[in-house]
């Protein structure tokens, strides 16, 4: 029985262990998550508090990048359906790629990118001026006021604006196709509404829910188990955003593959 448990050796490889070892945390954390979630009290003023900080102050930065998609996109459709004579397909064409991929990628992508870095800088720092100690000594949890109502404002707002993205993404494609081909307000959404399908809309809804889980948990456990010093802090911020999107394409994938074998059954 001599020795402590850092002179021991590793099992496979010190980085080995360390994988396996964090995936073990983040599976506790997550469990830890989902018994805390249901448990009174529910912190409902801080939960409205972030989803107003992840809904409606991302609202400018959302509305810009649908807008530019749409318009984009139709722009680079457009030569393609001209050589066969079908840009009136052009609404149904947008419709199908902005509701079933892009309009959720695109937004879990920006809030990944917003929303997990700030969510995980922000509880980092928490973590590291002892502040969440200090909660635990207040009678206060500190994991469901911080780590549980994140999450759930995260998993409830992008959903929400997923759709709004999708609106801003066909209005710009409208605007674009309203200039070239002259197609009205009601004959454009006529065909957008023609092509796509409630499979479509309930598939991006149930993504959204999970990228923005995604997002939500991530950034929080990054924060969570920051180290101590400032450099730490930005380390949490840094590793949420670039697992989060690691993440979100890995389940933009696997969706896609379930969806397409839901369509096609």
């Amino acid at each position: 029985m001599s020795g402590s448990a850092h002179d021991r050796k590793p099992l496979l490889s010190k980085k080995i262990d360390k994988f396996f070892i964090g995936l073990a945390d983040a599976w506790n954390f997550v469990r830890r998550f989902f018994q805390e979630v249901f448990m009174p009290p529910f912190e409902f003023k801080e939960l409205i508090h972030q989803c107003y900080r992840i809904g409606v102050e991302s609202l400018p930065l959302i509305s810009l990048t649908g807008f530019i998609v749409g318009i984009v996109f139709t722009n680079q459709s457009r030569p393609s359906l001209s050589e066969f004579g079908a840009t009136s397909w052009l609404p149904a064409l947008i419709s199908i790629a902005v509701v079933r991929a892009m309009g959720p990628l695109v937004t879990a992508l920006i809030a990944a990118g917003k929303i997990g870095s700030s969510i995980g800088a922000e509880i980092g720092s928490m973590k590291v001026t002892e502040q969440i100690d200090a909660m635990e000594v207040s009678a206060t949890n500190p994991f469901k006021f911080l780590v549980v109502t994140r999450v759930v404002a995260t998993t409830l707002m992008i959903p929400i604006l997923v759709m709004y993205t999708d609106f801003v993404a066909l209005m710009g494609s409208f605007i674009n196709v309203n200039g070239r081909e002259l197609v009205s307000l009601q004959t454009f959404f006529v065909q957008v509404f023609d092509a796509i399908s409630f499979l479509d809309v309930f598939s991006s809804v149930i993504k959204s829910l999970v990228f923005g889980f995604t997002i939500g948990i991530v950034g929080c456990y990054k924060g969570y188990n920051s180290s101590k010093g400032t450099e730490g802090v930005g380390r949490a911020a840094n590793s949420a955003v670039v697992i989060s999107m690691f993440l979100i394409f890995i389940e933009e994938l696997l969706a896609l593959q379930i969806v397409n074998a839901i369509r096609f059954m």
